[in-house]
């Protein structure tokens, strides 16, 4: 079979001046000089800058190659003249003087849009084109960080003693905080399997099975809507459990992993472990947000038992909460419009209230009239206030002040600049609570359900719901939430005992989870775990905006995969196949 190519077009250099090669790649650009053609030729290596002339029939057809074309071309390699040098490429000092050419692949459609400007392009049409897509430079440089860091990963758990272990695909539905993707069974009509949501079963099997360190990079599946920081439908995780251990192991080799990782593939500075952490109630309270980004120096404050004496109709029987501007007093009137209209049009407050203090400590702002000497003292002590800074004023109720604050505090360090550059700041967030309510008003795990309860089945009989916290803990990176993680509740009577608080029954255990449950009764250890998400570190470390810059063939913000037709109308006899009947609605 003929050999297309004997080096790669980013791998000739001044030695190779005088050898006879073979290049084969991608036409990436044609100048035609009148009788001269240059030809940058590109694969995934780099570009080398290929040269025709002489021969007027072989010059006349190399200009008719489409661009996007693939060739396979021999020659001589030569030394460039002085003045058209390239810096910019390694093989920029060289050139292939092309004695033949063959086409391998002709592009015979018109290109979608502009390879090389593909960020300018409107996403569904470069995913339904994605095969050119990942042509582009920053996209291959991408997806060539995805291989390395996951080699990287998988490399650091292999020395710190961890056993990769592939876990099923197919399995039960598992209620894990997202609807399931569910696969008809063939063989069993009515019954279905469920992708994953995450492994997290299997890796507590592994536990009890006598594993004792697990890892892999576990796909994980879930029916939910996108974001800019989650990919509809799969995602990948550095999935990793430990038996007799707790949450001091986990932090200790965890820590580890992610501070090698983040230093070796971003000149960023990166925060040094041990990371700070945040207990869930302190964060919910100074940051309004369970992943803070650290990098914005704001705090909030609660300063509710101050305006509670006062007369204040907009703060009459609400949670008040407060952001310090340093230097704020300095701003226009126009940046405290701004800030007031984000907070009503995109954080349905019903206002934002604020104060400037003077050079003499006055209050000036729409409410400075309201607030008399002694409360304002107190207010400029509680919230450490100074001459020259101005403060924000949020009112609500509980479980809308925290969020509404949280959103505020982000827009005024992003409009005034003040988030740290450069750098990588991590914490934990420890100390969730066990249950919260939902929306229906019903108790519901806060976390991860098979998460041990702080104080054990003592806190479960003895406690409020509300009041218990778990061995629970995220890892957050600049407002992004990295990973989640748990001390693994392995004792079969607090675990009836925690899913009886949040309404299951015995029996409904029994049959959802009927392998865990099992499993605990025959000697099960200690173990705690932890699961990175792999995507979100590889958009932090690229510094892209959408996740789906680091997938090779993600779906579109809709769940769609626009470029293979998914989800797509099967046969009606696959359907019969799987037992399924369609009721299409008209």
């Amino acid at each position: 079979m003929e050999k297309y190519r004997t080096y790669n077009c980013s791998e000739i250099r001044e030695k190779n001046v005088g050898e006879e090669i073979k290049l084969a790649g991608w036409v990436d650009t044609i100048r035609d000089l009148g009788g001269v053609l240059f030809i940058d030729l590109r694969d995934e290596y780099g570009i080398t800058q290929i040269v025709v002339s002489g021969d007027e029939e072989k010059v006349n057809e190399a200009a008719k190659i489409p661009v996007e074309s693939t060739i396979s071309a021999s020659g001589k390699v030569r030394l460039r003249d002085k003045e058209t040098i390239n810096e910019k490429i390694p093989t920029g000092k060289v050139e292939l003087f092309v004695d033949s050419f063959v086409i391998l692949g002709k592009r015979t459609r018109p290109i979608p849009f502009d390879i090389k400007n593909n960020r300018a392009v409107r996403e569904d049409l470069r995913l339904e084109y994605r095969f050119l897509d990942l042509r582009s430079r920053k996209s291959l440089e991408n997806l060539k960080l995805r291989a390395e860091l996951l080699q990287f990963l998988r490399n650091q758990m292999i020395e710190e003693g961890f056993l990769e272990v592939q876990t099923p695909i197919l399995t039960s539905s598992s209620p894990e905080g997202a609807r399931d993707y569910l696969v008809p069974s063939r063989l069993y009509p009515g019954k279905f399997y469920a992708l994953p949501q995450a492994p997290q079963q299997f890796k507590q099997l592994l536990m009890v099975s006598g594993i004792d360190k697990y890892f892999q990079i576990a796909p994980c599946f879930r029916d939910e809507d996108a974001r800019s920081d989650r990919s509809p439908g799969e995602f990948y995780q550095l999935d990793m459990e430990m038996a007799f251990a707790g949450q001091e192991e986990v932090f200790e080799v965890m820590e580890k992993v992610i501070y090698n990782t983040f230093t070796k593939f971003s000149k960023k500075k990166v925060t040094e472990y041990p990371f700070p952490r945040i207990p869930y109630k302190e964060a919910m309270l100074k940051y309004g947000t369970d992943k803070p980004d650290l990098r914005n120096p704001l705090e909030i404050k609660d300063v509710t038992n101050i305006f509670e004496k006062l007369d204040i109709k907009v703060f009459n029987g609400k949670i008040v909460r407060t952001i310090t501007l340093p230097k704020g007093a300095s701003a226009t009137r126009t940046f405290y419009d701004e800030m007031e209209n984000f907070a009503i049009k995109e954080c349905h407050a019903k206002g934002l209230a604020w104060l400037k203090v003077g050079e003499d400590r006055s209050l000036q702002g729409p409410i400075a009239k309201l607030i008399d000497e002694d409360s304002k003292e107190k207010l400029l002590t509680q919230t450490e206030t100074n001459v020259g800074d101005s403060i924000f004023f949020i009112a609500e109720h509980k479980g809308i002040v925290e969020k509404l604050a949280g959103q505020i505090r982000e827009e005024i360090g992003i409009r005034q600049n003040l988030l740290e550059k450069d750098v990588f700041k991590f914490c934990w967030i420890v100390d969730f609570p066990m249950f919260e309510i939902a929306d229906n008003g019903k108790l519901e795990f806060c976390h991860n359900p098979f998460s041990m309860p702080q104080g054990g089945l003592e806190a479960l009989k003895t406690k409020e719901p509300l009041d218990i916290y778990a061995y629970q803990y995220d890892i957050v990176c600049n407002g992004i939430e990295l990973s989640s993680g748990a001390v693994r509740n392995h004792d079969p009577e607090i675990m009836l005992k925690a899913f009886e608080i949040a309404g299951y029954t015995e029996e409904e255990i029994m049959n959802r989870f009927s392998a865990l449950y099992k499993a605990f009764h025959y000697g099960a250890p200690p173990h705690a775990g932890i699961a990175p998400g792999i995507d979100r570190m590889l958009m932090l470390l690229t510094e892209e905006e959408s996740i789906r810059e680091v997938v090779a063939f993600p779906m579109n913000s809709k769940a769609q995969d626009v470029l293979m037709g998914a989800p797509g109308i099967v046969s009606e006899k696959q359907l019969k196949e799987a037992n399924i009947k369609i009721d299409a609605k008209k």
